[in-house]
Parts: structure tokens; sequence; C-alpha cells
């Protein structure tokens, strides 16, 4: 069986007062993972602040199992900050992908900050109240990432 070989991941930022959005394209898979939670290390770090993170993931053509993994380690590093995560644009596939590991409520629920995964067990996702945010307006400057 022949794979065809994977997109580089891309990542596009643009950043209000708050908020950041990081449009993603490419794959999220093995190869490159990894570029998406150190682009998050590196986000927080920068802006200890940050209210929200939007995660644009529009332009992904695949994810698997490590950019799922790299998924849930970026909604724990934004709970741990106390930023919210926004999953926008999210794909057919990436949806499929979510609710078949039992993730996308997880994923997709609002954060409730450092408190989000204290308390709770792997497959155990916790509620919380509903989040009123509206998407930022992008401005900045668009840095590209491959």
């Amino acid at each position: 069986m022949t794979s065809l070989p994977s997109a580089p991941l891309g990542l596009t930022y643009s950043a209000s007062h708050d908020t950041v959005r990081v449009e993603l394209s490419g794959d999220l898979d093995h190869l490159h993972a990894d570029l998406l939670v150190e682009a998050v290390d590196q986000l927080l770090t920068a802006r200890p602040g940050l209210r929200d993170l939007r995660l644009d993931c529009g332009g992904l053509t695949a994810v698997d199992s490590s950019g799922l993994a790299a998924l849930l380690m970026v909604r724990r590093r934004t709970d741990t900050a106390g930023a919210g995560l926004h999953l926008d644009a999210r794909t057919v596939q990436l949806d499929r992908l979510l609710e078949l590991t039992g993730t996308l409520e997880y994923l997709t629920a609002p954060g409730t900050g450092g408190q989000a995964l204290r308390g709770t067990g792997c497959g155990s996702p916790r509620s919380a109240p509903a989040d009123e945010h509206q998407p930022p307006t992008p401005s900045g400057v668009a840095e590209p990432r491959t």
C-alpha cells in the first residue's frame, strides 16, 4: 500500500488585544503535530494575559492520532494558562474524528482555566458554562510558518 506524502503544517497568526487566531493548513499528523504544540507554548509564554486562542481548522487536510493528541495537549495548556480554546471552521472529517474518539465535547466546550483538568479522569470531561465570546477581527501581522 502506498501512502501519499504528508502536507506540511502551515500556521498563520493574527492577534488582537487578548486573542490570538491561528489558521492551520496542511496535515496535522505524526510528522507535524509537535509544531502546533510548540507554537502554542510560545504564544502562551509570550502573551501571559491571553484570554482566547482560536484555531481555524478550515485549512486542515488531514488529522491523525498524533494530531488529535496535539489538540488535546493544546487544550490542556490553554486551560492551565486560563485561556479559552476555540476550534473554528472544523472540517467534517475533523468533527467525525472528534466524535469517534469521544473528544468533541471536551475540545469544543468552553474551558474553565486551570480547573478544567483537575479531578477529571481520561474520557470524562467536565462541562463548563456557556461562553459568549465572539470571533475577533483579524489584525496584526501574519507570520506564516511551515
